[in-house]
């Protein structure tokens, strides 16, 4: 059977993938470092899942991964959610006597 078009989120173990960008190579699957920039600093993020073509190099990371990643690096991510019904204002926003 040919190699068909890759598709997001394809599982390692289905039948190979015409690379997307030289369409000769076939994409494997591998765990690669990945490098992101998250403001000023370098981050790097160890065995990391995507897809690489044998001919051209080409890399497509699997796309559940790199949302996971970017939930973690959110700035909001571990902060509580708090409702303000009925609450205290907030101490800079408290009225002075």
């Amino acid at each position: 059977m040919p190699p068909k078009k890759r598709t997001a989120n394809r599982d390692p173990e289905q039948q190979p993938v015409l690379c997307s960008e030289c369409q000769t190579g076939i994409m494997n699957f591998h765990y690669l470092t990945y490098f992101t920039w998250l403001n000023e600093e370098l981050i790097s993020v160890p065995n990391f899942p995507a897809w690489v073509c044998d001919v051209c190099g080409r890399r497509e990371y699997d796309s559940r991964a790199v949302q996971w990643l970017n939930a973690l690096l959110s700035p909001e991510a571990g902060r509580k959610h708090s409702s303000r019904r009925g609450g205290a204002l907030p101490r800079n926003d408290r009225l002075q006597p």
